[in-house]
């Protein structure tokens, strides 16, 4: 079984990620970020770095689910395989940040890789507002976050909502500037009750309910 969160930088999705690993005894798959040789010169250098960080980062995340593939474990993935080729790439060819060639060619890499391996059992999709995300940004206080800018943010926010406005799969939608998951247990046992029935049909709910059901 493969749930996979999504959402933009700092929503909280490695929090939410740990927390249903404990909660339902799943492995945690984690993006990497504290051993990433490119994420510093990316931030201090976006044009530059661009094309190499989606590279290293689809990379990686297909390395996750060949391997999740594999396996028949419960497993929770902090981030997806979609978000690289389908938020981050284009965000930053639509900022000028990543070239028509490198971006013309990034689609058919991805497209070729996933070609390969099925979408995930359930997607749990953080929405969050900008200020809620800087908020979080500057709580975690990494040092090559600092240079992020504004309009970044929003531009991936905005692929974010298109993105998931489209998906196909099973899907639960957490406000996450109304929902405190990270301090509130009756916020998260409202994630949890959610996940249940998808995962577990625990409550009844209509056939109309199945996919992208929102937590406000």
């Amino acid at each position: 079984m493969h749930i996979a969160i999504a959402g933009n930088i700092g929503c909280g999705k490695t929090t939410l990620t740990n927390m249903l690993a404990k909660h339902y005894g799943w492995t945690p798959r984690f993006e990497s970020v504290d051993y990433n040789p490119y994420l510093e010169d990316f931030y201090a250098d976006m044009s530059r770095w661009s094309f190499n960080l989606q590279v290293y980062f689809l990379n990686k995340r297909f390395q996750d689910i060949v391997e999740i593939s594999k396996s028949d474990a419960y497993i929770i993935q902090d981030r997806t395989k979609y978000e690289v080729a389908r938020i981050f790439a284009p965000n930053l060819h639509r900022q000028g940040f990543m070239s028509d060639r490198d971006f013309d060619n990034y689609p058919d890499l991805f497209n070729l890789m996933m070609s390969l391996v099925k979408m995930p059992d359930l997607m749990i999709y953080i929405r969050s507002s900008i200020p809620n995300l800087v908020a979080q940004i500057q709580k975690r206080g990494r040092a090559y976050e600092a240079s992020m800018r504004i309009d970044y943010l929003q531009g991936l926010n905005d692929l974010y909502e298109d993105w998931i406005s489209s998906y196909k799969g099973r899907l639960i939608i957490v406000d996450g500037d109304r929902i405190k998951f990270g301090n509130n247990p009756e916020d998260f046992r409202q994630i949890t009750d959610m996940i249940d029935a998808e995962l577990f049909g625990l409550f009844p709910f209509s056939p109309s309910d199945e996919v992208g059901k929102e937590i406000e």
